[in-house]
C-alpha cells in the first residue's frame, strides 16, 4: 500500500471531526440565514445592512476570523462561567457559520428580489397570509437559488475547516499542519485529499437537491438529503464512540517538529498506563498555555523564557534556576497548573547565521552584528518578532536589520540555506543548525533568558497520581544531543521518521522504564 493511501486509511477520526463541524456551521449558517434573508426581503435598509455585514465578514481572512473568536470567548468567560469552551469546537463553529453566512444570504435575498410580481400579486389577490405565501409560493421558487448558495458555503467551509487545527479543533487540517511543519508531503497529500473529497462528495449531494427543487422532483431532494444525513450520522457515531474510549487525556502541541515528538512521546506512556490520548498539535504559544489554565487540553511542553516573558511578562533575567522556581509558584497560585518538573534540556531562542557568512562578516556575537545588521535580512517564525524576547534582544544589542521575513519554523532553515535570510532566529535544540554548519551567536548581555523545557499538567488532572506517576520517568533525563538526533530525523533525514517513530526512538535510547 502506497504511504498516502495508508494515511488515509487512518484518518477516521480527523474526517469523522471535520465532517460534523462543517455540517453544524452550514446548518447554523442556515439557521441564521433564511430568516434574515426573509426580514431582509420585506426591508430594504435590513437588507443593505445584513448584506454589508456578511461582505466585511468575507474579508476577514479565514484563519484570522478563526483566531478571533478564541480571546472573544475567552473575555466572555467572566459573564458565562468557568464552563464556556474557548478553543476547540465551540470557536470553530461560530467563526465557520459567520464564513458560510454570505452566500446563502445573498442568493435567498437576490432570489426574492427576482421573483415575478405577478406570482406574489396572485398570492396575495386569493388572499393567502404572510406566512402562507412564504410557504407556498416564496420558498418553493427560491429554494433552487438558496440551495446554490449552501453549494458554496459547504465548499468554502469545508476548506476552510482546515484552519480550526489553530485553535485546537480537530480536523483534517491536522495531518496538513503536521506535514508542512516536518516535510512528510504524503502527509500533506492525504490530507488535502480527503478534504477535497469531502467537498466534492458535499457539493455533489447538494447539488442533487438543488436539481430535485428546480425540477419539483422529491425523489433526488429526499435521496440526496438521506445520504448526506446518514454520512454525518455516522461520523457523529464515530465521535461518540471515540469519546467512549476509557479516560483521554488531550495533548497540546505548539506549531514544530519538536512538540510533536514530545506529545506523541508522552502520549505513548500515558497509553501504557492505560489512558485513551488524543492530540491538539499546531497551537500558538498564547493558544496553548490558555488552553491548559482553561482544561481544554490536560499536558502540554512549554519553554521556562517563554512562559517567563510572554505570559508572566517579567523582562530581566535573574537566572535559571531563579526563573524556573518563579514559574513554578506562579502556573500553581495564578493558574493552579501543576509544574511535573523540567525535562532535561534547554530549547533557547538565539541568532543563527551560516558559518561561512559568520566569517565573511566577522561575527560570533549579537554585539558584533549590530554594526552590519543594517545590511542583512532576519527571518524568524510567526511568532518570533512579536515576542518580548525579540524586543529586548533589538533594545540592548541596538539592531537594525535592514529586512524583516516570517517563516514557517521548516522554510525558516531553508531560507536560510538559500540566501533569502542572512540570520534567523533559530532554536538551540534543533539538529538543522549542526547538520547545516549554522553558528549560535553569543548573547554577552543575557538579552534571551533560559528555555528550559517544562512538563506541564492542567489543574483538573494536577492531581491525578497515575498519570504524574506515568510522565515522571520523562522528568530530567531528555539530554540535549538526544533532542536534537529526534528533531533532525523528522525534519531532514534519508530516511525520514514521523514523530510517533521518533518518539519510540527517543525512548529506546534514554532507556525510560515502562
Amino acid at each position: 500500500m502506497s504511504p498516502i493511501l495508508a494515511i488515509l486509511f487512518g484518518l477516521g477520526d480527523k474526517l469523522a471531526a471535520h465532517v460534523l463541524l462543517s455540517a453544524a456551521a452550514i446548518g447554523l449558517g442556515i439557521a441564521v440565514a433564511l430568516p434574515l434573508a426573509v426580514w431582509a426581503s420585506r426591508s430594504p435598509s435590513v437588507a443593505r445592512i445584513a448584506l454589508g455585514f456578511a461582505s466585511l465578514v468575507q474579508t476577514i481572512p479565514a484563519l484570522a476570523l478563526l483566531a478571533l473568536f478564541f480571546p472573544i470567548l475567552l473575555s466572555l468567560r467572566a459573564v458565562f462561567g468557568e464552563g464556556l469552551p474557548t478553543l476547540g469546537f465551540l470557536p470553530a463553529l461560530l467563526a465557520l457559520a459567520l464564513y458560510a453566512l454570505l452566500p446563502i444570504l445573498r442568493n435567498a435575498v437576490t432570489a426574492r428580489e427576482h421573483m415575478a410580481p405577478g406570482v406574489l400579486e396572485a398570492a396575495d389577490g386569493v388572499g393567502m397570509t404572510s406566512w402562507q405565501k412564504l410557504r407556498l409560493v416564496e420558498a418553493p421558487l427560491a429554494a433552487p437559488y438558496v440551495m446554490a448558495g449552501v453549494r458554496t458555503a459547504s465548499v468554502w467551509t469545508i476548506g476552510a475547516a482546515t484552519l480550526s487545527t489553530t485553535i485546537g479543533q480537530a480536523s483534517l487540517g491536522d495531518p496538513i499542519f503536521a506535514g508542512l511543519q516536518t516535510q512528510n508531503w504524503a502527509l500533506v497529500l492525504a490530507g488535502c485529499i480527503a478534504s477535497a473529497a469531502l467537498a466534492l462528495m458535499a457539493d455533489l449531494l447538494l447539488g442533487t437537491i438543488e436539481r430535485g427543487f428546480a425540477a419539483r422532483r422529491k425523489r433526488l431532494v429526499w435521496g440526496a438529503g438521506t445520504l448526506a444525513l446518514l454520512g454525518i450520522a455516522a461520523a457523529a457515531y464515530a465521535q461518540l464512540d471515540l469519546d467512549k474510549r476509557g479516560d483521554t487525556v488531550v495533548i497540546g502541541a505548539k506549531s514544530f517538529s519538536e512538540q510533536y515528538i514530545l506529545a506523541r512521546l508522552i502520549g505513548q506512556r500515558l497509553r501504557d498506563a492505560g489512558y485513551a490520548v488524543e492530540y491538539r498539535d499546531g497551537l500558538g504559544s498564547a493558544v496553548v498555555h490558555d488552553a491548559i489554565a482553561t482544561g481544554a487540553i490536560d499536558i502540554s511542553v512549554d519553554y521556562t523564557g517563554t512562559l517567563w516573558s510572554n505570559e508572566m511578562k517579567r523582562d530581566g533575567n535573574p537566572g535559571r534556576e531563579a526563573i524556573y522556581q518563579a514559574i513554578v509558584a506562579w502556573e500553581r497560585e495564578t493558574n493552579g497548573i501543576r509544574v511535573l518538573g523540567r525535562l532535561g534540556f534547554e530549547n533557547a531562542y538565539a541568532l543563527a547565521i551560516r558559518e561561512n557568512r559568520a566569517r565573511e562578516l566577522g561575527v560570533r556575537s549579537l554585539a558584533d552584528l549590530a554594526p552590519v545588521a543594517s545590511r542583512l535580512t532576519v527571518g524568524g517564525d510567526p511568532e518570533f518578532f512579536r515576542r518580548p524576547e525579540w524586543f529586548a534582544v533589538r533594545e540592548r544589542y541596538g539592531l537594525s536589520f535592514g529586512r524583516q521575513r516570517t517563516f514557517t519554523p521548516t522554510f525558516m532553515y531553508n531560507a536560510l540555506r538559500s540566501g533569502e535570510a542572512d540570520v534567523i532566529g533559530a532554536y538551540t535544540s534543533d539538529g538543522r543548525i549542526a547538520a547545516d554548519r549554522l553558528v549560535v551567536l553569543e548573547d554577552p548581555k543575557g538579552a534571551f533568558p533560559a528555555y528550559d523545557a517544562l512538563l506541564l499538567i492542567a489543574p483538573d488532572r494536577a492531581e491525578d497520581r497515575k498519570l504524574a506517576a506515568a510522565l515522571e520517568p520523562l522528568v530530567g533525563v531528555i539530554h540535549v544531543e538526544a533532542m536534537r538526533d529526534a528533531n533532525l530525523s523528522v525534519d531532514r533525514a534519508k530516511n525520514k521518521l514521523t514523530p510517533a517513530e521518533a518518539a519510540r526512538e527517543l525512548a529506546e535510547r534514554l532507556q525510560l522504564p515502562s
